[in-house]
């Protein structure tokens, strides 16, 4: 019987290849959890006052891990489900926040696909990927290394 919802195997990820995910809108209680969660008690994200009669960034602000990590699972539920093994490395560039009200999804391109020499049946998959806003504003871009999993575990 067929599994549903498995990930991309390394296979289905040649160079060039785009895809988008599906949205997730960023609501008061994601921020307020992931902050509580987290320990990110900055002011900019848990002090209203602050932000509307001291901060240079008016609006109920999240923070930029909080929109990184729903664009990992946005990302995970999609494409990683058994077939991703380890997120290796990335670049990471804020351009403009994201904010309570906010839906976000993810642009990803791949940009290097290559079999691992230490490892048989993995494959390294570099992405770009760009968290945009519902507006069309870019919010942050990020390119990890990730190992993926060869359809062919056998194959070097």
């Amino acid at each position: 019987m067929e599994t549903l919802g498995l990930g991309l195997h390394f296979e289905d990820l040649p160079v060039g290849r785009q895809f988008r995910t599906i949205g997730r809108t960023v609501t008061e209680a994601d921020i307020v959890a992931f902050c509580s969660t987290t320990g990110m008690t900055e002011v900019l994200f848990t002090n209203l006052e602050f932000l509307r009669n001291e901060s240079d960034i008016k609006g109920r602000l999240a923070p930029g891990a909080l929109a990184y990590t729903f664009a990992e699972g946005l990302l995970v539920h999609s494409t990683m489900q058994h077939t991703g093994y380890a997120f290796l490395e990335m670049d990471f560039k804020v351009h403009n926040p994201v904010f309570a009200g906010d839906t976000i999804h993810v642009e990803c391109e791949v940009l290097e696909a290559r079999r691992s020499a230490s490892r048989p049946g993995r494959g390294l998959v570099r992405t770009r990927n760009r968290i945009v806003k519902h507006d069309g504003t870019l919010a942050i871009t990020y390119t990890p290394l990730r190992m993926i999993k060869c359809r062919d575990a056998t194959a070097k």
